[in-house]
């Protein structure tokens, strides 16, 4: 099984044998992790979801967002580096948590590829995403409630939509000269 996941470059299942894909359906997820919750109202919801960031820009657009969609949508993503502290382990924990009772589906991004082209485990995709696996069972140890949460690897979205992905790179790189770019992003 190992080498047929090797092969096919994708991180391999969970040793609870449920794979982290980038599917587009919560329901695919484990369903013996999901849980009934009380549906909160649009108020609970809106103070709910302000309690996780530092601010809100347009609390109009965030309320009306609720109202309209049934399922909004958030991101936050994380590069598999090594050993992960407390605050990333419970307070993403909590902050997911929060968010997914406000009704929220979360898709955490494993930027695998952006670790290996930061040299995080020396550059070994495989140690990487063996190290995103750890984080995801550390996240479940933790009391993550995974039945609204998607796990998605970059490594997989970008092969898979490879014919998409490399033609903006393309673009991007003839638009934009290296001193421009390097003002837009860190580098470690």
């Amino acid at each position: 099984m190992a080498e047929e996941e090797a092969q096919n470059n994708s991180p391999p299942s969970t040793q609870d044998g449920h794979e982290e894909t980038n599917s587009e359906n919560p329901a695919q997820q484990p369903s013996d992790l999901a849980e009934t919750r009380p549906e909160l109202n649009l108020e609970e919801k809106f103070q709910l979801i302000l309690s996780v960031g530092e601010e809100c820009i347009q609390e109009s657009e965030l309320r009306t967002l609720l109202e309209r969609k049934k399922d909004p949508v958030c991101y936050d993503g994380f590069e598999p580096s090594g050993r992960m502290h407390i605050a990333q382990g419970v307070m993403k924990t909590l902050n997911v948590n929060k968010l997914t009772d406000s009704g929220c589906i979360m898709k955490l991004w494993i930027a695998d590829w952006f670790a290996q082209l930061n040299n995080k485990m020396g550059g070994d995709l495989k140690k990487i995403q063996t190290v995103g696996r750890y984080m995801i069972e550390i996240w479940k140890a933790v009391g993550m409630k995974l039945d609204r949460v998607q796990f998605l690897w970059s490594s997989e979205e970008i092969n898979s939509r490879a014919h998409e992905y490399w033609p903006l790179v393309m673009e991007v790189a003839r638009h934009n000269k290296l001193p421009r770019i390097l003002r837009l992003i860190s580098v470690s």
